[in-house]
């Protein structure tokens, strides 16, 4: 028989066979599976979207599902009215070995779902009309793909109504049955197939036992139904699917209304919007536009991002009108999906300290919770985490992906000296600064272990370099008086402290010899104290060093430190709190912070100590040893065409986005970050043709082949450029700008006047200063809105009020009144 799980492998589907009624029952009572389930139940559709999915249709004797023709012993049935499931489960469960039922179950939303014995010599089309015939229910015609997956619930006896050991017995004929599925195809191909005319036409609701028969009814049903099915096929034909009964759109806002989030009304949860972001007040006709936006963008992630829903739990406030909430939804629903934002998780949080749901319910929250920690590791394919990245993510669980990804790519660029990559037509070096950003026992610390793995053969080589620098210090204090001085060494010492002066630091650059340097601190507090009263200083270091462009410094003192530096080499990474971003990065316009890569650490407030904490173990060590012992060996210049294409679609799509909200800010800060998302995705590709490497030849074969051929890095590299890579590209990408946003968004617009960047005067620029003439003195949201034209949407002309204000053109009213205090010049 057939019973497969499917799962996502490096972005593709495929099939792992359940041989025992043992194994499908553990897999359906996971832990996992039963909290996706109580979410999903609760209207979460997302969480439908995690639980188990299982295929009785297909056979896969190579695991891969796309392309697969050959059909299984059996298939599955879809029953998705409640009330005719009930019916037709009485049937099934009443003799089970007359319809060749092998497993009944019911659904995640609503109805179920059945598995029968295929009957040889006909299509899985012909096989659900025969028991659609003999059951005289519905069926839906375009569900008879041989890959059909069914999203599983539980194996607790009410979710699992019947189970057949015989849908894991293992007597497939694949000989037998490759030739059966040539004929079947063909069947199919050339519409051999014995079914009703009906049957070839797209119907969630056929009723083939209507058309073979003649019947105009089936057991069980209401007589108030009966006479609708006769006529069922031809209404059909005429577009009119009307029937008898109560409307099921009707029906179906009724369920809504009364549905939850994870236990709790959406009513509450509307409720507490209003209280913490409103002063607990209703929108009202002057801002009910604007304030429904927002609402229906923050809901739309509780709401599965369906529409229906999101109209029946959304009021229209104040005699809004129907037709225009419906507009605010459907702009919210056109955003850009991102993770759960943090105002609603707040809205969360406060709602279970008010007590409102269970201990259920909270701990659907916080698992919730958890997904939401996972949001970036999930889009992050197992193919975009290459040997080494993956070994450094397992030392510190995947919810810590981004922060890991964020230091590991400065040392690999670091690593890489002699790799470039090309640009936008501009060759540049992997030069990356990254800060991890996290509260005081947020799981920083764990990234030192990372750090001593991928810079173990820096640390020895430091050890051996500090041993003969102490050495010359004690032979210098030995000839303190004599005629004949020691030699100072000039060491290249790459893995620097940045516990330093300007000084020492620009002469330990200067003895690199043209390498990179790499520094890492566990606290950024040290470099806001040492650096102090020479902040400025380090700001231009590291933007030189971003640039790779060439730094000098020169003393008249013979004794003083002078230095010239061609291309400045120099990656460096730093952890800390909040406080001391602020610090280091004091200075919000000078560039350093467009330089930087911003990463934060999960909230763990709430979180319960981990059963098996995360560790890096020796073997985890070993892996990443060895990419970052090849890296050194690799050069040449990355020509990625691919990967240059599609950080350009990004960039558009962030411009046009920017433009359409007027938002300045977010324009600036994609002009940087869509370069650094490169040279990190750069870093992931080189890792990647070290796994190949070392697969194909071993370390040191592939260390042998790396010397041989100075364009294999180049060639490997071109060859890594798959869809899931370029989906990293996206997601590191992503990470960058939303973190910058985070993190500076309100500085930025304070520094630099809310987006007239580099003036000290506000100058009449575009068509908002013409929209600011064409108003009265005091206007409402709708009068800017109109004199914006048609075609803006309500979060541009937010953002332009939001900008006037800050530039000292408007102030606010009561009233949600707006009054000009200035004119343009």
């Amino acid at each position: 028989m057939s019973c497969n799980l499917i799962e996502t492998v490096g972005g593709h589907k495929v099939a792992r066979p359940i041989k025992t009624e043992q194994e499908y029952r553990e897999i359906r009572n996971s832990s996992v599976q039963l909290a996706n389930l109580r979410q999903a139940r609760s209207g979460n559709a997302a969480a439908k979207g995690r639980l188990v999915q299982m295929n009785y249709s297909g056979h896969y004797p190579n695991g891969a599902v796309k392309g697969t023709k050959l059909p299984a012993d059996a298939f599955g049935f879809d029953l998705d009215d409640r009330e005719e499931f009930e019916r037709v489960a009485t049937l099934l469960l009443a003799s089970p070995e007359a319809f060749g039922l092998l497993m009944l179950e019911r659904s995640a939303s609503q109805g179920g779902h059945a598995v029968f014995r295929r009957e040889r010599g006909k299509t899985i089309l012909e096989n659900q009309v025969r028991i659609a015939s003999e059951l005289q229910c519905e069926m839906d015609t375009s569900a008879h793909d041989i890959n059909r997956v069914y999203f599983s619930t539980t194996a607790a006896p009410e979710e699992l109504l019947f189970l057949s050991s015989e849908l894991f017995t293992d007597a497939y004929d694949e000989a037998a049955v490759a030739d059966e599925a040539r004929v079947l195809e063909e069947r199919e191909r050339y519409g051999r197939e014995e079914l009703p005319p009906g049957a070839h036409k797209a119907n969630k609701h056929y009723r083939p036992w209507a058309e073979n028969c003649g019947e105009s009814s089936r057991a069980g049903t209401d007589p108030a139904r009966e006479e609708t099915v006769e006529n069922s096929i031809v209404l059909e034909n005429q577009g009119d699917s009307s029937t008898d009964g109560p409307d099921p759109a009707v029906e179906k806002s009724k369920e809504i209304l009364d549905a939850c989030y994870l236990g709790i009304p959406y009513a509450s949860i509307i409720a507490k919007w209003w209280e913490l972001y409103n002063d607990g007040k209703t929108p009202v006709k002057s801002n009910r536009d604007v304030l429904t936006f927002e609402l229906a963008v923050n809901l739309r992630h509780i709401c599965g991002f369906d529409r229906a829903v999101m109209d029946a739990v959304i009021p229209c406030y104040d005699g809004f009108p129907h037709e225009q909430k419906m507009k605010c939804i459907d702009s919210a629903l056109a955003e850009k999906r991102t993770q759960m934002p943090r105002r609603l998780r707040d809205v969360l949080t406060e709602l279970k300290k008010d007590n409102v749901g269970n201990d259920e319910v909270f701990s659907a929250i916080e698992e919730a919770e958890q997904e939401d920690d996972l949001y970036y590791y999930k889009r992050l394919s197992r193919v975009a985490q290459p040997l080494g990245i993956r070994e450094s993510i397992k030392s510190t669980g995947p919810k810590m992906a981004i922060p890991v990804i964020s230091v590991c790519c400065p040392m690999i660029g670091a690593l890489a000296t002699n790799v470039k990559v090309k640009i936008h037509g501009k060759v540049v070096q992997l030069n990356i600064h990254a800060f991890v950003v996290g509260e005081a026992a947020s799981n920083k610390g764990d990234l030192d272990a990372i750090v001593d793995a991928w810079m173990v053969e820096q640390i020895a080589l430091n050890a051996l370099y500090f041993a003969q620098e102490q050495d010359y210090r004690n032979r210098k204090r030995q000839a303190k008086n004599k005629k004949e001085q020691p030699e100072e060494p000039h060491l290249p010492v790459r893995f620097l402290t940045m516990n330093n002066t300007v000084a020492n630091l620009a002469e330990r650059l200067a003895n690199c010899d043209g390498k990179h340097a790499f520094s890492f601190t566990p606290e950024a507090d040290t470099v806001a104290a040492k650096w102090r009263s020479s902040m400025c200083d380090f700001s231009t270091m590291l933007r030189q060093a971003y640039d790779g462009s060439r730094y000098d410094r020169e003393a008249k003192s013979a004794d003083a430190t002078t230095v010239h530096i061609d291309h400045l080499l120099w990656n460096v990474c730093m952890c800390g709190t909040p406080d001391a971003l602020y610090r280091v990065i004091s200075n919000y316009t000078d560039g350093l912070l467009s330089r930087f890569v911003i990463a934060h650490t999960p909230d763990n407030t709430f979180a319960p100590l981990e059963e098996k904490p995360y560790l890096m173990t020796d073997a985890l060590r070993e892996k990443i040893g060895q990419v970052a012992h090849l890296l050194p060996f690799m050069q040449g210049t990355l020509d990625l065409p691919k990967l240059e294409e599609r950080s350009r679609q990004w960039v558009e799509r962030l411009r046009r986005d920017a433009l359409k909200d007027d938002d300045r800010v977010r324009a600036r800060a994609r002009l940087r970050d869509h370069g650094t998302a490169m040279r990190m995705v750069a870093c992931l590709i080189l890792c990647a043709v070290a796994e190949r490497l070392i697969k194909q030849h071993g370390l040191a074969g592939a260390k042998r082949e790396l010397k041989q051929n100075p364009n294999l890095t180049n060639e490997m590299a071109q060859k890594c450029q798959t869809p899931a890579m370029l989906e990293a590209y996206d997601v590191l990408a992503d990470s960058l700008i939303e973190n910058d946003m985070l993190y500076f968004r309100d500085k930025l617009e304070c520094a630099s006047g809310a987006g007239v960047m580099g003036s000290s005067e506000r100058q009449a620029r575009g068509k908002n200063d013409r929209v600011y003439d064409r108003l009265s003195e005091v206007f409402n949201f709708e009068q800017a809105m109109g004199a914006k034209g048609n075609g803006c949407s309500r979060n541009a002309v937010k953002q332009m009020l939001k900008n006037w204000h800050n530039q000292g053109l408007i102030e606010y009213l009561n009233g949600g009144r707006y009054q000009k205090i200035a004119t343009t010049k």
